[in-house]
């Protein structure tokens, strides 16, 4: 059986997506799959063993430049590669008329959620076979039920697996380490520097060594501020999702805010710490074995504030001693802390 997925981003959502394909590959012997996302995450599809092709998109950069993309030809080329193959289906697992619109362009029936369930309702119109899925529920799991709705199996009772192989995409080191994922894109998401600060001084003096990658300028000054001094803590180069993927992989644990890095360190079963301000992880936290939940108290904690940080109550401090606590607990464990 041949599939085509559209699930185009964030890099959350992308992730999250994993744990349907490997529960479509346990209950359907052969599948395969062909996935449709945009070009910065392309990586990761290639990740899993049950996709064949990855479909670069370009809606956000095509949106700003619509007349070079049509004169480029790269819309035209887009659409024909997705004439290429037949499919027996097509599942569009964002749920967003964006994604829905790229279903015209295949020839085969096509399956999501219903209008009640998808975010954009009028995505709905634009499918052959429509399903419910509650909403009241993690992210991840919406989408195994999608999955396991359109392809016609038993979802599975256990927890969702990613399918990746952390030990053959880990960055071979003999030093253990930690990586502080301190990057985010909402101006409330960040953590205080100065804990982040404070917290690098803690595992440095017990000896471990720290990682900080970046992804932008304004990342790296906050990674150098962070390292300048310590021993054990470094800054990493510019690297790709790859190279950061790698470097997570090998990792003994993370400590990181709301971003898309942190739910990659939890497809890649590492033991980490998520920490949450304006944000709640109930329908969108790290998913895995080894995740830690750390909430922020406070009038401002869960509000949803893009730019309002509100961190009240989870300082270096709270967060260093949950650290230690991790990297000495057992697999398998999964909190949630308010």
């Amino acid at each position: 059986m041949r599939v085509l997925l559209i699930k185009t981003s964030s890099l959350g959502d992308v992730v999250h997506t994993l744990a349907a394909l490997t529960d479509a590959a346990r209950a359907i012997p052969g599948i395969r799959f062909d996935w449709v996302v945009e070009e910065g995450f392309a990586e990761i599809p290639a990740w899993h063993p049950a996709v064949s092709q990855v479909i670069p998109v370009a809606i956000r950069r095509w949106r700003q430049h619509p007349l070079r993309t049509w004169k480029s030809g790269e819309w035209k080329r887009f659409k024909q590669r997705l004439g290429e193959t037949r499919y027996d289906l097509v599942i569009d697992a964002q749920g967003l008329l964006k994604s829905a619109w790229l279903t015209r362009y295949v020839k085969a029936p096509v399956a999501g959620l219903d209008r009640d369930s998808a975010r954009e309702p009028l995505a709905s119109r634009f499918y052959d076979r429509c399903y419910a899925v509650p909403k009241d529920q993690h992210a991840l799991e919406r989408v195994r039920q999608l999955f396991a709705q359109a392809l016609d199996y038993p979802l599975p009772a256990r927890t969702g697996d990613y399918g990746l192989d952390r030990a053959a995409m880990a960055d071979a080191t003999p030093q253990p380490y930690l990586v502080f994922l301190h990057g985010t894109t909402w101006a409330s998401k960040h953590w205080p520097e100065n804990d982040w600060r404070a917290l690098a001084e803690r595992m440095d003096a017990l000896g471990w060594a720290v990682r900080l990658p970046w992804g932008n300028a304004t990342e790296k000054a906050r990674a150098e501020r962070i390292a300048t001094g310590l021993l054990h803590a470094a800054v990493l180069p510019k690297l790709n999702l790859a190279g950061v993927a790698k470097v997570i992989a090998g990792a003994t644990a993370c400590v990181a805010v709301d971003t898309g890095l942190g739910h990659l360190a939890a497809a890649l079963d590492v033991p980490s710490i998520s920490l949450y301000g304006p944000t709640l992880p109930g329908k969108v936290g790290a998913y895995g074995r080894s995740q830690i939940h750390l909430c922020a108290t406070g009038p401002g904690a869960g509000s949803g504030d893009r730019q309002q940080p509100c961190f009240d109550g989870l300082d270096a401090e709270r967060v260093g001693t949950e650290l230690e606590a991790l990297l000495l607990a057992p697999p398998d464990v999964f909190e949630e802390r308010y």
